[in-house]
């Protein structure tokens, strides 16, 4: 399985971009300076005298750390936020800043009424009490001064602070607006057989890259079949969440996450991702019940043409399907 992304608004005979939500753009191809002779897990399939099943377990075993995510340090050049990231930065210290003028006003009002106390106190002396007191009372009319003084200081700063608050809230949403103009992405899982090449469901979520965890456990349960035993996908983070771990457990399958940076690993699912949006060029939709009007057409198609990648070539996924369980 793997998700993909497409826009939610397409022209037909557009090209459709390559987009992964784990890795960023796909990297098929071994880049410039990397070893001559690279190795990795997947090349397990590649010993013929191992079954399938023996080649899978051995590949698990293999990339089983991989389940585990550990940040590593990386010498790189820091990225200025995403327009997204410097919104909710922004909300969480706006959130801070009301709740310190809380405590500040607070403070305030506790203040205003010793005072307001005290100036009662002070009207209820006797003269001479008051020609005794007077000393204080004028020292704490001094206090009280500078405590007036600084409370309109903040008042004004507050002002200040509102005002550059509010503007740069309004650029940051007018970015988000125009990004959101620009482009809304809706993602689709793919989800096919490694062995009958059938396309076992095209789930679709209008949340795009925003997709929870939740969303895609819920539609792959409803596609997967019962005699699942391995379930291929890359190293994306919907993957290794904990509701994702608790379907492996209640529909018993085996997770097996590919290496990074090789898609080849779980390369039946990429090239049906390039054979569904070579499909879908020519296709053009405004909405993502156009779209999924599409898929839906696209399956029962897909499973049923001529498929040459098959053990025999010709036959489609389908019928190949039948063929295998007459054996």
């Amino acid at each position: 399985m793997d998700l993909c992304f497409v826009p939610e608004q397409h022209p037909a005979q557009e090209k459709l971009p390559a987009v992964s939500g784990s890795s960023g753009r796909l990297r098929v191809e071994r880049q410039a300076g990397e070893e001559e002779a690279p190795h990795w897990p997947g090349q397990v399939f590649a010993q013929l005298e191992l079954d399938y099943e023996a080649a899978m377990l051995q590949y698990v075993a293999a990339t089983r750390d991989r389940l585990v995510h550990v940040k590593a340090e990386r010498d790189v050049e820091l990225k200025p936020p995403s327009l997204y990231r410097q919104a909710v930065q922004a909300r969480a210290e706006r959130y801070r800043q009301r709740q310190q003028r809380k405590r500040e006003d607070a403070a305030w009002k506790t203040a205003k009424a010793k005072r307001s106390q005290a100036w009662l106190d002070w009207r209820s002396l006797s003269r001479q009490e008051h020609r005794q007191q007077r000393d204080w009372w004028d020292a704490q009319g001094q206090v009280w001064q500078k405590l007036r003084e600084q409370r309109q200081q903040t008042l004004r700063v507050r002002q200040q602070e509102n005002e550059v608050w509010h503007q740069s809230n309004r650029e940051l949403q007018g970015g988000l607006a125009s990004q959101g103009e620009a482009r809304t992405w809706i993602a689709i899982l793919v989800v096919t057989d490694n062995c009958t090449r059938q396309c076992l469901g095209l789930p679709l979520f209008r949340s795009g890259a925003k997709v929870s965890s939740l969303e895609l456990v819920t539609a792959l349960a409803a596609v997967l079949p019962e005699e699942l035993a391995f379930l291929i996908s890359d190293q994306g983070a919907h993957f290794r969440t904990q509701a994702f771990s608790d379907l492996v457990l209640e529909a018993d399958f085996i997770h097996v996450p590919v290496y990074r940076h090789r898609p080849q690993t779980n390369g039946i699912a990429e090239r049906f991702v390039l054979t569904l949006k070579d499909w879908l060029r020519s296709k053009g939709w405004q909405s993502s019940e156009e779209l999924a009007a599409f898929l839906a057409a696209f399956i029962p198609e897909y499973n049923m043409r001529p498929h040459q990648g098959l053990a025999i070539p010709g036959l489609s996924p389908n019928e190949f399907a039948k063929r295998i369980w007459l054996m």
